[in-house]
């Protein structure tokens, strides 16, 4: 069984770019123009370089309010 994976310390509240709400999905990402972070999914379609080690994990929340790592 694969080991169940969850974002550690306070998760973020508004994507790095937009400052759009995150409420249910987000990015930890790096982005085109090289820096990271915290970010929507729309930035991160439109500004991230995908899921992966070296390019980002997307996480979702939980009911239970934790943050679980779903993709890279």
């Amino acid at each position: 069984m694969a080991e169940v994976k969850r974002w550690c310390g306070d998760p973020p509240t508004a994507c790095d770019l937009c400052g759009r709400k995150i409420t249910d999905v987000f990015v930890d990402g790096k982005t085109l123009r090289g820096p990271w972070g915290n970010l929507c999914l729309l930035c991160h379609c439109q500004y991230g370089i995908g899921l992966g080690t070296g390019r980002g994990q997307k996480y979702e929340r939980q009911p239970d309010g934790s943050w679980q790592k779903v993709g890279g």
